[in-house]
């Protein structure tokens, strides 16, 4: 069953879902940092969103964490913290369906500069930069930032710390 439409049909192939980490890197002044991506067919469409990516092999998802935010940002030197929110999503990308499980991890780190050496082929073809948002810059933009209640989610991180447990997201489809 597709919970948007019913039964699957023989056209319509189960997607796998993707386990993903992300990460919530907050520097010593409290900014996130976040990518600004495009679809690599339409660069008109843009968005912003959180470093992070799918598990690779038997890694585990602060392994995966730790290397996603490497590569895309060249940022090593971080204190990984809790897990702060889970949920799911779908969307279509570069012609394909995702499906995915993503798990954020709140990290800080002392450096601010970045370098995007380490990024994939396809993150090259669909990221073109990052920045670092204070928590009001981030709630008076008016782009489309993921997960879609960031600004908000990060206002109460800041105010109220990490949550006891990992917070349930709502679904996110497109």
């Amino acid at each position: 069953m597709t919970p948007e439409h019913g039964p699957r049909t023989e056209a319509e192939p189960a997607v796998a879902v993707r386990q993903v980490s992300r990460v919530i890197l907050l520097d010593p002044d409290d900014r996130i940092l976040l990518l600004h991506g495009f679809e690599p067919d339409d660069p008109t469409e843009t968005w912003w969103f959180t470093p992070g990516g799918g598990l690779e092999g038997e890694e585990t998802r602060e392994e995966a964490a730790r290397r996603e935010l490497a590569e895309e940002t060249g940022i090593t030197d971080v204190v990984l913290g809790p897990v702060l929110w889970k949920r799911r999503c779908a969307f279509p990308f570069d012609g394909r369906r995702w499906e995915q499980d993503e798990w954020y991890y709140l990290a800080r780190t002392d450096r601010t500069a970045t370098h995007t050496e380490g990024q994939t082929a396809l993150e090259r073809r669909s990221v073109s930069g990052l920045k670092w948002w204070t928590s009001e810059e981030l709630s008076a933009s008016h782009e489309t930032v993921y997960p879609t209640r960031l600004a908000e989610l990060l206002r109460t991180l800041l105010d109220e710390g990490p949550p006891s447990a990992p917070v349930l997201l709502e679904t996110e489809r497109a």
